[in-house]
């Protein structure tokens, strides 16, 4: 029996991941021997992708199966997003291959958004450079909680223990001083070349990393808890649509539950109006419930006659948050026109709409130093500042870090209707 038929069996939903890594890191073959080790390669692009390597005159390139873009396979880059998705018999996955270079920022900060765990790729052979610990930082600002140093390349320094060891002492004493949790870190050295202790501890019964009693990646990504965020959160239903079934069932409020739970007999409050109520009835497509949980898709009906709207957010009356007119958040600048201070944005917040203005920027990140800048007169795209919104009308002031769903949001250029920036809700 292996090491990982060992483990016990999860039911922990699924769990989205990024990598991120410095060019030639090895990121999309890495996702490549994820995908080709857990059978998740269908026959016909298996097929695609011997015809294109031996058109090559190379060995099997896994990176294939990720790098979509035509841009991608000349540069031998990743530039946009490239999701997949695969599943063990313990867990289902969403990976995210996030671009690494500085200008595509931008696209990290996208797929860092969704993310439960991150996976940061380091050649061996260079150890900690400048976009590791951006892309660490990045993670920690946007609430990555579990991050996992990705040691890749050991082939290519004799799967020497000792370096191995210099890269996670390097590592760890930059955690200390940017503040990232030690707790949620783990380490793994591998070669995603060769298979070595990605999937398999052993490729054709070799263990070069035998000195390495830790887990593989795959174990690590089997066991890692997730859901953290949406459980220190209390209930949180965004209201998507208001139906009116026939007969005399009332209104219902269909949308999901993007954190906490709420049973039949709870009283809720409305929010922004802070009217309160009780939940009378839940139900879903499979028929009626007396509890629903964070991401069920449910129509809940109240026991009062309560003017409800899209945009609305329903909580447990004794887990409220405030509602507020302005806020502190981390923003992302994704639009190639800057910020002007002048105009007034959307604000969107789950189902919620509000006019929105920024008032004042009070610093700009340097995620390569890890420092704060003095605040600049405006965000140029893939700049990440702390900023404070105003708004013509409010909104729920839920944490990021507590609630991913309501304490994030976007702006939305009202000309041209385009998603000019991400921001994360600090206070």
């Amino acid at each position: 029996m292996s090491a990982r038929d060992r483990l016990p069996a999860l039911d922990n939903g699924v769990l989205r991941f990024l990598t991120a890594g410095s060019v030639d890191d090895g990121k999309s073959t890495l996702i490549g021997r994820l995908l080709y080790d857990t059978k998740a390669v269908l026959t016909d692009q298996l097929a695609a992708l011997h015809k294109t390597s031996a058109k090559r005159g190379t060995a099997l390139d896994l990176s294939l199966l990720t790098d979509g873009l035509t841009a991608e396979r000349e540069q031998g880059i990743t530039i946009d997003i490239a999701y997949r998705y695969f599943a063990t018999a313990r867990r289902k996955f969403i990976i995210a291959d996030a671009p690494g270079h500085e200008q595509y920022t931008r696209n990290m900060v996208t797929a860092a958004s969704t993310a439960q765990l991150a996976i940061l790729l380091v050649d061996a052979r260079h150890g900690i450079v400048t976009q590791t610990r951006r892309h660490a930082t990045l993670a920690h600002l946007l609430g990555i909680r579990n991050l996992v140093v990705a040691v890749n390349k050991m082939d290519l320094v004799d799967f020497d223990e000792t370096a191995y060891a210099r890269i996670v002492t390097d590592f760890r004493e930059f955690a200390k001083r940017t503040g990232i949790d030690d707790a949620g870190i783990r380490y793994v050295p591998m070669s995603a070349l060769g298979g070595h202790m990605v999937v398999n501890r052993a490729v054709d019964g070799h263990d070069p990393l035998a000195w390495y009693t830790g887990p593989t990646l795959l174990e690590v990504l089997e066991t890692t808890p997730v859901g953290v965020g949406a459980a220190r959160a209390g209930f949180r239903f965004p209201v998507q649509y208001v139906s009116r079934p026939a007969g005399d069932a009332g209104r219902g409020y269909m949308g999901r539950i993007e954190s906490g739970a709420v049973g039949v007999g709870d009283r809720v409050i409305v929010l922004p109006s802070g009217r309160t109520t009780t939940v009378e009835a839940i139900s879903t497509f499979d028929g009626a419930r007396n509890e629903a949980h964070a991401h069920d898709t449910v129509t809940i009906f109240l026991a009062d006659e309560v003017d409800i709207a899209r945009g609305d957010i329903l909580a447990k009356a004794t887990e409220a948050p405030e509602v507020v007119k302005e806020i502190e958040a981390t923003m992302c600048w994704l639009d190639e026109r800057p910020l002007d201070v002048r105009r007034t944005y959307i604000l969107r917040q789950a189902t919620r709409e509000v006019r929105a203005r920024i008032t004042r920027l009070d610093h700009l990140w340097n995620v390569s130093t890890q420092t704060r800048e003095p605040a600049p007169d405006a965000l140029a795209m893939n700049d990440i500042g702390q900023a404070t919104v105003t708004l013509a009308s409010p909104v729920l002031a839920d944490r990021y870090d507590d609630a991913p769903a309501t304490g994030s949001f976007i702006l939305v250029d009202e000309a041209t209707n385009a998603t000019v920036a991400a921001g994360l809700i600090r206070g």
